[in-house]
């Protein structure tokens, strides 16, 4: 099985609506973390005496490839600070966790994982040739106190094993040295294996259990495309069936898995954490690179272009926990939670919802996605996902111009200083596909080759219909291509600045409630759909003016509230029949709508 590769910072660089998103996530909570949040400007990570466990690892992760793909070089200098801090407590043993050696024994070494991947992203970016040297001396530290049995895997360590195989593979490359993949072998023997689980993924309990921990399982996905190779074990597409029974049984219109904060079942009330979409395209993106099957990157889409912006503010200041399907208020639950194992303020937008991991950790999704526009392998570029951007090499130039997923029109201009070959991705929902205005079969792929000199435009373009698809309880989610549509509910903010547990919540970044105020009591009144495309402001994912809406007709339905709560949808209406006439309204991308009916009946005709 060959590999796509991924190109670095320094070779991609983002454009047009992509290039804006980015630029508010700098802008936001994201890129200011180190100045308002006392788990990263004060961490045991450089010196301080805040949290020295996961949340700078995380949120380097994303703050490093936001730097560079932005050539922002104040955020560069304040990543190389941290970096500089870490390597320079680095142990004469290697070891390199800000803890005592008392303490190395109850240490989670889940930390030991994420930093190591950390330094490799960071390398990957920067070009530090300090990292490989300083990876070295972790994971032989690594490897002597497992192996010794000083140390063994437990708990967030033993769940996410796999994760340490970014940096192993990276070594493995440059030493070639038999411990590094006996390290991998250790892992894996210590680890947890999920395919031994799946059996708790089909009735979730009100149970947290690190078996069915819906961030565990997100990472997971991508366990084995990262470690057969050093393993030398042939790659079986066990992602695939682990995905069919998590679709099943906990699977949402958007490509999630519920998991509030474990898995949570097919209502689209349940909510899902934040930490899990940025794993979630993490891992997509690793098995797209790993087998070259299309579904992986289709699943990335629908995943980066609803689930991710449909989490934030528009300004990215503000961040949920868990979102939900329908979802019609953001308001703190006055009772018990509705969620499984998460309080009654999961579900606000605020600094840190219900807990800071996904506080830290968000910041990679947008990024990474940047970094997976286009792969190659040898001589051939692969043009992944297409987003609006730019790939300059010694070999080549390839600037792709596109608002895509709002419009479906492509303009590829090629400059070739070595011979090479281009292949386009194209999605199995396009339709009527053309190029440069001549028709083209879906194959999956298209296909172009460049002789040195050459400097060319190719203008590709499909059709996407709008389906209804169909949803547990007798509901429907609405789709085109890989934007799924709601039914938007209007809003009134409410901001609360507080201060607890030292965390303090002041403007910019502090809380708000969500307040509904339109109607979302609705069914479809037929599959009659009017696609309308607009510009695409200076907020791709606007929440109050869409790059793009359908109309359709909808009539009031008898949909009550969720048993104990009256800020909660029921699961599902009483009812599908008409209580009013037809109306028409405009149905929004998911990642628009903050408050939003996703899953909705089709109206029932009274006889």
């Amino acid at each position: 099985m060959k590999k796509w590769h991924f190109y670095t910072p320094g070779q991609l660089k983002p454009k047009g609506w992509l290039k804006k998103q980015l630029t508010i996530q700098a802008q936001g909570l994201g890129g200011n973390l180190h100045r308002v949040w006392r788990d990263v400007r004060d961490s045991a990570w450089i010196g301080g005496d805040a949290e020295g466990w996961e949340r700078v690892p995380y949120w380097l992760d994303g703050f490093v490839p936001l730097a560079y793909l932005l050539e922002d070089e104040e955020m560069i200098k304040t990543a190389k600070k941290y970096i500089d801090a870490i390597i320079g407590a680095q142990k004469p043993d290697g070891w390199i966790c800000p803890c005592t050696p008392e303490q190395i024994p109850r240490y989670d070494t889940w930390a030991v994982q994420l930093i190591s991947k950390v330094l490799t992203v960071y390398y990957e970016c920067s070009g530090d040739e300090r990292i490989p040297e300083v990876l070295y001396k972790l994971l032989k530290n690594y490897y002597t106190l497992l192996s010794e049995g000083s140390i063994k895997l437990f708990e967030w360590g033993k769940y996410r094993w796999f994760e340490c195989f970014i940096a192993l593979n990276f070594l493995y490359e440059r030493y070639r040295e038999d411990w590094i993949p006996r390290l991998g072998e250790l892992l894996k023997e210590q680890g947890a294996d999920y395919a031994e689980k799946t059996g708790l993924w089909k009735r979730p309990l009100n149970q947290w259990t690190f078996d069915t921990h819906i961030v565990n399982i997100a990472m997971m996905l991508k366990s084995e495309a990262v470690s057969c190779e050093l393993l030398g074990q042939s790659y079986t597409n066990q992602a695939e069936d682990l995905h069919d029974v998590l679709e099943r049984c906990n699977g949402t219109p958007v490509g999630l898995f519920t998991g509030d904060e474990c898995l949570s079942g097919l209502s689209p009330i349940q909510g899902t954490e934040l930490c899990a979409v940025a794993e979630q395209m993490y891992s997509y993106e690793l098995l797209y690179a790993c087998t070259g099957d299309r579904v992986w990157a289709e699943r990335l889409e629908l995943l980066a272009f609803n689930a991710l912006p449909a989490t934030f503010s528009d300004d990215m200041w503000a961040h949920q926990y868990v979102q939900m399907s329908n979802q019609i208020a953001c308001r703190k639950f006055p009772g018990r939670s509705l969620f499984r194992t998460n309080g009654s303020e999961a579900h606000l937008f605020g600094l840190e919802p219900n807990y800071g991991c996904c506080t830290a950790n968000f910041g990679q999704a947008w990024p990474k996605l940047a970094l997976s526009a286009f792969l190659y392998q040898d001589d051939t570029v692969l043009s992944a996902v297409p987003v609006p951007g730019e790939l300059r090499t010694d070999a080549l130039t390839v600037t792709l111009h596109t608002n895509y997923p709002f419009e479906n029109e492509f303009l590829y201009r090629v400059q070739a200083r070595k011979p090479f070959r281009l292949r386009v991705r194209i999605p199995s929902f396009a339709r009527d596909i053309k190029v440069n205005g001549a028709p083209a079969d879906n194959t999956g792929e298209l296909d172009f080759t460049f002789d040195a000199d050459t400097d060319t435009e190719i203008g590709i373009s499909y059709d996407i219909r709008v389906e209804t698809v169909e949803r547990p309880n007798g509901l429907n989610s609405v789709k085109c291509g890989s934007l799924v549509f709601s039914i938007p509910i209007a809003y009134e903010k409410r901001m609360h600045e507080y201060t607890r547990d030292g965390v303090e919540r002041k403007f910019p970044y502090c809380d708000y409630e969500y307040v509904g105020t339109s109607q979302w009591q609705y069914g479809y009144a037929g599959n009659g759909f009017e696609i309308t495309r607009h510009p695409v402001g200076e907020v791709p994912f606007a929440s109050d003016n869409p790059p793009v809406t359908i109309k359709t007709k909808v009539q009031r339905i008898n949909w009550d509230y969720e048993d104990g709560f009256e800020t909660v949808c029921a699961k599902h209406p009483a009812s599908a029949l008409p209580l009013g006439e037809k109306e028409t309204i405009e149905l929004y991308p998911y990642g628009c709508a903050k408050l939003r009916m996703t899953e909705v009946p089709v109206i029932k005709r009274q006889e």
